[in-house]
C-alpha cells in the first residue's frame, strides 16, 4: 500500500478523516487502527476545524475487525492481559471522544461491529439507505467491545438495543433513521455531501458556544463510553478464548452458519 490507510484534511473550517482501504471495506487492521489514531489526533489539535466527518472510500464505511488480522496486540515491552489488549485494539477509534467540537459520522456504506461502534462514538450520524448497520458479535460468539453495550440503548432504548445486540440483526438505512441511529438516510452518494452540509451550518454557529454545548449535552448524560469499554473489554477477552467464538469466526470466514455449543 503506498497511500495513507487514512486521511485527514481541513476543508474550509471542517476537518474531514476519511478511512481509505476500501479494497478491505476499511476493515480495522493494525495498520488502519495506528493511521486512524495519527489522523484523530490531527483533528483534536486543528483549531481551525470548528466541525469534524468522519466517512470512508468505496462501498463501506467500516466493516469492523479483519479476523485475518492480529489485532490485539502487546506493547512489546510490556505485555498486556487479554482484556487489555481487547481494550486497546479500540483505543484509535474512542479516540474521537477527545475531540471538543462536533464530530459527524457521514456513513457512506455498511458499519458493521466495531466499524458500526466507530459511528455511534460520533456525535451525529448520517447514512446511506441501502447500507447496513449494527453490532453482529453474539453471531461470532463475542461479547460486543467498543462501548456498543453502552452507547446503543442509550440511542435506541433497551428493547430495540437487546434485540439488536443479542440477535446480532443489522438494519437498513431506512430503519436504521427510523429508530434514531441515523438523523438522516439518503442515497450512498449524497451522505457526504449531506454531512458536510450540517458540518458547514454548525461551523457557522459560535464555536466557544459549540463547544460548550457539547461538554455540557455530554455532562448532563454521565456520558462514560471509555469507561464502559474497559469492562466491555473483560467479558470480549473471556469469550475470544471460547469454542464459540472460534466456531463462530470460521463460519463467517467459511460462509456459512454457525454451530454453536455454548462453551
Amino acid at each position: 500500500m503506498t497511500s495513507d490507510a487514512v486521511l485527514y484534511e481541513l476543508s474550509g473550517d471542517v476537518g474531514v478523516i476519511t478511512l481509505n482501504r476500501p479494497d478491505n471495506r476499511n476493515s480495522m487492521t493494525p495498520e488502519l487502527l495506528d493511521a486512524f489514531g495519527v489522523a484523530a489526533a490531527r483533528a483534536r489539535a486543528d483549531r481551525a476545524a470548528r466541525c469534524v466527518v468522519v466517512t470512508g472510500t468505496g462501498a463501506c464505511f467500516s466493516a469492523g475487525a479483519d479476523f485475518k488480522s492480529v489485532l490485539q496486540r502487546d506493547d512489546g515491552e510490556h505485555p498486556r492481559g487479554p482484556h487489555e489488549r481487547s481494550y486497546e485494539m479500540y483505543v484509535p477509534f474512542l479516540s474521537l471522544l477527545d475531540i471538543e467540537v462536533p464530530v459527524i459520522a457521514a456513513c457512506n456504506g455498511h458499519a458493521v461491529g466495531g466499524g458500526f461502534g466507530l459511528s455511534l462514538v460520533c456525535d451525529v450520524r448520517i447514512g446511506a439507505r441501502g447500507a447496513r448497520y449494527g453490532a453482529n458479535f453474539c453471531k461470532l460468539g463475542l461479547a460486543p467491545g467498543m462501548a456498543i453495550s453502552y452507547l446503543l440503548p442509550r440511542l435506541v432504548g433497551v428493547s430495540r438495543a437487546s434485540e439488536l445486540l443479542f440477535s446480532g440483526r443489522l438494519v437498513d438505512g431506512e430503519e436504521a433513521e427510523r429508530i434514531g441511529l441515523l438523523s438522516a438516510a439518503v442515497d450512498a452518494a449524497d451522505v457526504l455531501p449531506r454531512a458536510m452540509e450540517l458540518a458547514r451550518s454548525i461551523a457557522t454557529s459560535a464555536p466557544l458556544a459549540v463547544r460548550m454545548t457539547k461538554q455540557l449535552m455530554y455532562r448532563g448524560l454521565g456520558w462514560d463510553p471509555r469507561g464502559h469499554a474497559r469492562t466491555e473489554a473483560v467479558s470480549q477477552a473471556h469469550t475470544v478464548g471460547s469454542a464459540d467464538a472460534a466456531e463462530g469466526i470460521a463460519a463467517l470466514l467459511e460462509k456459512r452458519e454457525p454451530r454453536f455449543t455454548g462453551r
